[in-house]
């Protein structure tokens, strides 16, 4: 069967599934992905310490120069900062905040689920040429 997917729906398919093994090395058990509705998806349904997290996970893949000035920087100490290129964070806006607790408020009562929760954000920077994925994780977005 041919693969319809567009390439950013092939990036961030990966940078999905880059992030769930992030999350499970971090003590999370993933419980549920890509729980759609009309008005939006959650990437990633998971659970640790008793609190549900809702995770949306925005990819970008690295062009070559970006891994190089990636490379120097971690190779002088210095912070993994990709600043100077475009951040995937940057694509949380108001509109799609308001999207996820719409989807989220009609998983928690479709579940009935009566516990503490939470909405994180993972973010996946993909090398291609090395087929690596750099994680980071924004806990306990205000919504």
């Amino acid at each position: 069967m041919p693969d319809n997917r567009t390439y950013k729906r092939k990036i961030g398919d990966i940078g999905e599934n880059i992030a769930c093994e992030f999350l499970v090395k971090r003590g999370f058990k993933v419980i549920g992905r890509n729980y759609l509705k009309k008005w939006g998806e959650i990437d990633i349904i998971a659970e640790k310490q008793g609190i549900l997290h809702f995770v949306e996970v925005k990819s970008i893949r690295l062009k070559p120069e970006d891994v190089a000035q990636e490379t120097l920087r971690r190779a002088q100490g210095r912070a993994s900062d990709i600043s100077d290129v475009y951040r995937p964070e940057e694509n949380m806006h108001p509109g799609k905040l308001k999207r996820l607790s719409r989807v989220i408020q009609t998983y928690l009562m479709s579940k009935r689920v009566d516990k503490d929760w939470q909405l994180d954000l993972v973010t996946v920077s993909i090398d291609m040429n090395k087929r690596i994925g750099h994680c980071e994780i924004l806990e306990n977005v205000i919504i």
